[in-house]
């Protein structure tokens, strides 16, 4: 199972809750994405008429291909059902939450699958903390490690 993870979306937002999400690719999108081409930059999902769409996700075009290629930051559809697209609007329109990316794999189907989480924004106190006990951490596993 290949799987990429949004390293900046942890920095940038709390997450408070996760969904696992399909999304409609190009044959040429998914040949990118399973070398690794892919980089989630500001990546965002948004509900359109009813619709999630996933926007900014960089797809870089396939090499060995010249003229089916794909546009690298078109919007991209998710597949989840009515009832959960509603929940998240709901989320989203009243309590000022965002739909962000948090991983992207390819499970064991061969299918392309999004974790997609509902998050709130850091202020920058908040990214300082983290930042701090990210720290204290990495000092602590250093210690360990001498010790033993």
């Amino acid at each position: 199972m290949t799987a990429f993870q949004n390293r900046k979306a942890a920095h940038d937002y709390f997450f408070v809750s996760e969904i696992e999400v399909g999304v409609v690719l190009k044959g040429t999108e998914i040949k990118s994405i399973r070398l690794g081409k892919l980089n989630f930059k500001d990546s965002y999902a948004k509900i359109d008429d009813g619709e999630c769409w996933l926007y900014n996700l960089h797809i870089s075009p396939y090499e060995k291909t010249v003229f089916f290629n794909h546009i690298p930051e078109r919007k991209r559809k998710l597949l989840l059902h009515k009832r959960e697209i509603k929940r998240l609007k709901a989320k989203v329109d009243q309590d000022g939450m965002t739909l962000v990316p948090k991983k992207i794999y390819i499970n064991d189907r061969g299918l392309c699958k999004i974790t997609l989480a509902l998050a709130k924004g850091k202020k920058s106190f908040d990214k300082r903390d983290t930042i701090q006990a990210k720290d204290m951490k990495r000092d602590e596993e250093r210690r360990r490690k001498n010790e033993s």
